[in-house]
């Protein structure tokens, strides 16, 4: 990027999407559009209708900058300091780990089936950003929320983020390791969510550089098998859960079998189900002492396979939903493990 040649918006625009396409960035054109709209304080659409404007030297500079930091793999989030999640905007910083789409779906679940009740008290554990909190607060505006974090970090951007969208007078941030931050509290709550750290430990190592390098291990980190924290919440939930309520915890693909397993040894949930994501992949464990709908699949019903993504982005509608009063032995899914947690 010479100092002695005009750059404009378009021109720059041009040459920083072909240098993060060469340096390994799979949505170069939109990365430079961000940063750019970044440097120069305005809005993305702004740039089209400023096309012809030169760069001044203090807005190259920080594009510059930008540029270099995103070329060695710094996410584009951290770099401008927010990313858009539920249609709103939260703060990110690297003290939290970066709000993905797939997360969505838990909230939209969650607010589907809060939707009769008047005034549900929400528990959302691993809160990080407060991206589930503040957005299921944001969208049922008699919700009273508490979000907790074993990191006072993460908290404080948590805490940031509520006040930003208006919700902090309803929603109670504690410090503490999963439902121990409510300490001695006989709370029970309508719904208990969470994006636990779900990554099995020896998969850190090969997740993409942006993630491994940059974003909380303590907010990826679940141990061997990845469920070392799905299990305590799945094991403590009765404390805390009404006995109409719902759990909704998301967590990857591949540990569909294993979580169905713990939950018939170790609860009497009379609902454990995997709800799909925008891919098609069972990717929101959903639990409660209700009795499932009359069209909810069973366990003596048996599946072939558990649709890939591709098939899921061709439109096929997918839910794997299980009861847990049948034998083991009918169980015939399968799961294609992703090396690449993208929660």
């Amino acid at each position: 990027m010479s100092n002695t040649e005009v750059w404009t918006v378009k021109r720059i625009l041009e040459w920083t999407t072909a240098h993060l396409e060469k340096h390994g960035s799979e949505s170069p054109r939109l990365e430079a559009e961000i940063l750019l709209a970044h440097a120069r304080r305005c809005e993305r659409i702004q740039l089209y209708t400023r096309y012809e404007e030169e760069l001044t030297d203090p807005e190259r500079a920080i594009m510059r900058d930008l540029v270099t930091r995103r070329s060695k793999r710094e996410p584009v989030a951290y770099l401008v300091g927010y990313r858009e999640f539920y249609s709103l905007k939260f703060k990110v910083t690297p003290d939290v780990l970066i709000p993905r789409p797939d997360t969505e779906t838990l909230v939209m679940e969650a607010l589907d089936v809060a939707r009769p009740l008047r005034e549900p008290r929400v528990l959302d554990l691993c809160t990080g950003s407060g991206a589930i909190a503040i957005a299921f607060a944001a969208n049922h505006l008699k919700a009273q929320v508490t979000a907790t974090d074993i990191s006072p970090a993460a908290l404080a951007i948590a805490s940031e983020n509520a006040a930003r969208h208006k919700v902090a007078d309803r929603i109670q941030f504690r410090e503490g390791s999963l439902l121990g931050a409510l300490g001695g509290s006989t709370e029970k709550f309508d719904l208990i969510l969470s994006n636990p750290p779900y990554v099995t430990t020896a998969e850190l190592q090969t997740l993409d550089p942006d993630v491994r390098q940059y974003e909380p291990h303590l907010a990826l980190d679940g141990g061997e098998d990845g469920l070392d924290l799905v299990r305590t919440i799945i094991r403590d939930a009765r404390r805390y859960l009404k006995s109409d309520g719902h759990l909704y915890i998301e967590m990857d693909p591949a540990q569909v079998e294993a979580t169905l397993a713990f939950v018939r040894a170790e609860t009497d949930f009379k609902t454990a189900r995997f709800i799909k994501d925008s891919a098609g992949r069972p990717r929101v464990f959903h639990a409660s002492w209700l009795d499932p709908p009359a069209t909810e699949l069973n366990l003596s019903e048996e599946f072939d396979e558990i649709p890939s993504a591709e098939e899921g982005e061709a439109g096929e509608e997918f839910e794997h939903e299980r009861t847990l009063n049948a034998d083991s032995s009918d169980e015939s899914e399968s799961v294609q493990s992703r090396s690449m947690r993208d929660h």
